[in-house]
């Protein structure tokens, strides 16, 4: 076991310094690579047979989602891979093995616009009547954290990692490092997102300096996932809005809303950061509204007169 070990943490600072994986990443590929370690009958490498991986693969399917299951896989893959690129083992035995399995469709979910809409205003209304400085510059950031989830359907993840130097207020663009190091630009196309994030620079310009991230809470340090979390179920609350609302519904919402409007489905690839269209494509079955206005004003049975 303790050659296990040895090659995991061989293997994750590759990984680290040579592929250069995000922490996420790293920490999955551990979790997962531990649990086949932990789970084997062997405690040599090189007896790992095709029969061993077989086994562990039907217990994954039996006690994982098939998309954990498949993510699983994946790391299991990558590491023998890189077990025979570095000729620790002689034969992969992952070679021996065909692994296919169809995994279900997932429609992302969104939010209804008159709910964003409705969202939004309770944030906007709480920066009004905010009883005191501090609830005030607390809600100014909050409708800043919405509005560029919204406007730029960026994952929770990138907006956290923003730095200031990533924002230009002044030609309305903003620079997302997103997953495998790929970086992109979004445009902010309205003034009304421009406007809150110029006031809570303003507001937050000590904060934001000191702590070299864009959006801090006031104690100065980088606002975190779950602060957003628990943000946005504060005002879901205060809204009396009953859906669970979740941080990637803003992304999936953008995504929808724009392939509704005819946007490119490329065009909207390149503001997700996806690696591939295949990804970008499960919004296709998203847009049944759109579906149905094509269908009932294009379709020509609405011409027949029977």
């Amino acid at each position: 076991m303790d050659d296990f070990k040895i090659q995991l943490n061989n293997y994750l600072q590759f990984c680290q310094f040579q592929k250069r994986l995000d922490p996420k990443t790293l920490k999955a590929y551990r979790i997962d690579l531990t649990q086949f370690f932990d789970q084997l009958p062997v405690t040599d490498i090189g007896a790992i047979t095709p029969d061993i991986l077989e086994q562990f693969i039907a217990v994954l399917h039996q006690t994982c989602k098939p998309k954990t299951a498949k993510r699983k896989i994946a790391s299991l893959k990558a590491f023998f891979h890189y077990l025979e690129y570095r000729d620790i083992l002689e034969k992969n035995p992952f070679n021996k093995l065909q692994v296919k399995f169809r995994e279900p469709v997932t429609l992302p979910k969104t939010i209804s616009l008159s709910t964003v809409e409705h969202f939004l205003s309770t944030i906007y209304k709480q920066q009004r009547e905010a009883g005191t400085s501090y609830q005030r510059k607390n809600a100014i950031r909050d409708a800043a954290v919405i509005e560029t989830l919204f406007a730029t359907g960026m994952r929770i993840s990138e907006l956290c990692t923003l730095q200031p130097r990533d924002i230009d207020l002044n030609e309305y663009t903003i620079l997302i490092h997103g997953k495998g190091s790929k970086e992109r630009i979004i445009q902010i196309g309205n003034e009304d997102v421009i406007n809150i994030l110029t006031k809570y620079h303003d507001v937050f310009y000590k904060q934001i300096n000191e702590c070299r991230h864009f959006f801090v809470n006031q104690n100065g340090s980088n606002l975190s996932d779950q602060a957003i979390r628990r943000m946005i179920n504060k005002y879901a609350a205060l809204a009396g809005i009953e859906l669970h609302i979740t941080p990637h519904m803003f992304r999936h919402t953008f995504a929808t809303c724009l392939l509704e409007s005819d946007v490119d489905i490329r065009y909207i690839q390149e503001m997700l950061g996806h690696s591939s269209i295949s990804i970008t494509q499960i919004y296709t079955h998203v847009a049944m509204a759109k579906q149905r206005d094509i269908l009932m004003t294009k379709h020509p049975r609405k011409d027949f007169h029977i």
